[in-house]
């Protein structure tokens, strides 16, 4: 039964397929195009988030685990692709190289110096939220212009179709429903390219903005504690 259903829709798609216009199928085509980049977009970010969240695990459970907040730069760990790693390379290469020796045989940073250790912190976290977000501008377009993409081809369709009627001098179903059916595949090939676009950009933009957070955390707790172990105080 489901294979005799299955068939009939395949039957039912070809005709439409060859009632439709030239205009038609070349939105349709251009259509698939961006179903074919929203997913692959949405498949590759999805990958990244989920990495950078692992990564991001790994490397907190670490930093938390060393007696001094530069430890794990002293000792030369790289952890790459991870967000959270990248701010801290970011902060404690401008604290190193503001750091001053004391007679006490210690090292010391100023408070104009800690400013900009904050802000080197702060540009890094910007920077791997724009890394993150990266690529989100063609779902974004795929949600937006789907459907209208999909509703010229209706209207063009309907248009064409009404016209051919007017030149037949006949308005008859059988003269009609063909045209029609074949100008409304547009908008339904513009909404199966933004429903699930729209679905994955709320998922990944929700999942970016926890971790832009996560990162904004991190960095202040990272100058807080670089700031006790290193801060002159006046």
């Amino acid at each position: 039964m489901a294979v005799s259903i299955f068939a009939a829709q395949q039957i039912e798609l070809i005709f439409i397929w060859r009632q439709a216009t030239i205009e038609a199928k070349i939105i349709i085509i251009c259509l698939i195009i961006f179903s074919i980049a929203a997913w692959s977009v949405m498949a590759a970010k999805a990958l990244q988030m989920r990495r950078a969240k692992k990564l991001n695990g790994f490397f907190d459970a670490e930093f938390r685990s060393q007696p001094n907040v530069m430890g794990m730069f002293e000792r030369r760990i790289h952890a790459e692709g991870c967000p959270l790693f990248s701010v801290y390379l970011a902060g404690c290469r401008s604290l190193e190289s503001r750091l001053r020796p004391t007679p006490e045989g210690g090292r010391q940073v100023s408070l104009k110096g800690m400013e900009h250790v904050k802000r080197a912190m702060e540009n890094t976290v910007a920077t791997e939220a724009l890394r993150l977000e990266w690529g989100l501008i063609i779902l974004s377009i795929a949600v937006s212009g789907g459907p209208f993409i999909g509703l010229l081809g209706t209207v063009w369709g309907v248009m064409s179709t009404f016209t051919h009627v007017a030149m037949k001098g006949e308005a008859t179903l059988a003269t009609m429903a063909p045209g029609v059916a074949a100008a409304l595949i547009t908008t339904v090939a513009g909404l199966l390219v933004a429903i699930p676009s729209m679905f994955g950009y709320n998922w990944l933009v929700h999942n970016l903005r926890a971790m832009t957070v996560q990162l904004d955390n991190f960095a202040q707790e990272m100058a807080s504690k670089m700031e006790s172990e290193y801060l002159k105080e006046d």
